[in-house]
């Protein structure tokens, strides 16, 4: 076990002094296997081209790309227009719209952080102007985010379906019904705050034109759900293909549908896609030859060992899974997390009868809190840079969001038709 904990031992190490997360993972790989094997670092160069060498991973830059397109050439905005016309009177209107619009953008882009930046910058100034505190105008927004990687299509469900070989096309239809209940728990919490706080909804009513005619401009933004999942669902296209269709379907809809795309708004999107692209990609690459390392070590069988002879019930093993999955979300992002500890933990589940979906559900939402949480909490910082709002005063807000979240990680941990349901009924 003495390479166990010189491998995590260096590798948290880096994450503290600062070093991309990307990096430290390749280092830590590299000192182990110059250290205390025999192994050629050849290996990390191997591990990691075979990693990205894969079909579906093709889904993540067509995600991207069609979130940020999304985003810039205003399908966004129709569906925040949507959203106020519908719950926009009841109390804490304005956080309700925030989560609902998470929601549907969610079903678009597959990211956490291109939700909290798409909805964001429109939500949080108008929440502000209408007097919400800016901590929870910042926290609502940064919460609501990481239903997009809850709600498919989901960039952390294809890199699990990879790595584990479990279905992506089940693993998107898993992921419905829990990230509802993610927004459902956002929006009761945002009721209770509101009300408590006094933020009020508009003044004036619900009139039915107006929610037509907010139906009739979102017509094309409600449109892509459908095409991409019901697409993958039928069998027309794969989750790969179905990413290039919400990429193409999404230009099409900026430049000669909406008009808010031009080419120097496409260019900089484009730009902006293949840096985050880039780091995804990278990341992947050596998070895989990371868990090659770990494999060849037998570190998973060890650990799995471990935690059987620990305990076998059932209950107090998922718990400590969860406990650990939160623990390691508060410092690792999400990709490198996913490749490194679903090989060690999905053997382990599976012996108790949870399925390779439904862990993909439990890792998922597992590693999206820590979105929320210090020291990484990508979320929190962007909720703060788009606001201007100390990102200390941000989690104080966050964490009533934070309970909801977990109470729903429960639910789906110890409720498994929760996320099999559909599964099952469709499949």
């Amino acid at each position: 076990m003495y390479s166990v904990f010189m491998l995590f031992g260096i590798l948290l190490v880096l994450i503290f002094l600062g070093v991309p997360i990307g990096i430290s993972i390749g280092l830590a790989t590299l000192a182990n296997i110059i250290l205390v094997s025999n192994m050629s670092p050849m290996l990390i160069t191997q591990n990691a081209f075979a990693g990205i060498d894969s079909f579906p991973l093709l889904a993540i830059p067509f995600f991207i790309l069609a979130g940020t397109l999304m985003r810039t050439g205003g399908i966004a905005r129709r569906l925040l227009n949507l959203g106020s016309a519908l719950i926009g009177t009841i109390t804490g209107g304005l956080a309700m719209i925030t989560v609902v619009t998470c929601m549907f953008f969610a079903a678009l882009s597959g990211s956490a952080l291109a939700t909290v930046s798409a909805i964001g910058s429109f939500m949080i100034p108008d929440m502000k102007e209408k007097g919400y505190d800016e901590g929870f105008a910042s926290a609502v927004t940064a919460a609501a985010g990481t239903i997009g990687v809850i709600i498919p299509p989901s960039v952390p469900f294809v890199i699990y379906g990879v790595v584990t070989g479990t279905s992506v096309g089940d693993l998107f239809l898993a992921g419905i019904i829990p990230g509802i209940l993610v927004g459902i728990g956002l929006m009761m919490v945002s009721y209770i705050i509101s009300k408590k706080k006094g933020y009020v909804g508009r003044s004036e009513g619900v009139h039915f034109k107006e929610v037509m005619k907010a139906f009739y401009d979102a017509k094309w933004a409600l449109l892509v759900p459908l095409i991409v999942l019901g697409g993958i669902y039928s069998g027309i296209f794969t989750p790969t293909e179905a990413a290039v269709v919400a990429s193409a379907y999404a230009i099409f809809i900026g430049f000669f549908v909406y008009k808010e795309l031009n080419m120097t708004i496409f260019y900089q999107t484009l730009l902006e896609s293949m840096k985050v692209n880039g780091i995804i990609i990278f990341m992947v690459a050596l998070s895989t030859a990371f868990a090659s390392y770990l494999s060849m070590q037998q570190i998973p069988a060890k650990l799995s060992a471990a935690l059987i002879a620990f305990s076998t019930n059932k209950y107090l093993i998922l718990l400590l899974i969860n406990a650990i999955l939160l623990v390691v979300g508060c410092f690792i992002d999400n990709v490198p997390a996913t490749i490194i500890l679903s090989p060690i933990f999905l053997p382990i589940v599976t012996r108790f009868g949870v399925t390779p979906v439904q862990f993909g559900i439990v890792i998922t939402l597992n590693l999206a809190i820590g979105f929320l949480t210090p020291p990484y909490g990508q979320n929190l910082f962007v909720a703060s840079a788009v606001s201007g709002t100390p990102i200390g005063k941000v989690f104080r807000n966050v964490i009533p969001f934070l309970a909801s979240m977990l109470i729903v990680l429960m639910l789906i941990t110890f409720f498994p038709w929760i996320s099999m349901g559909l599964v099952q009924i469709l499949r």
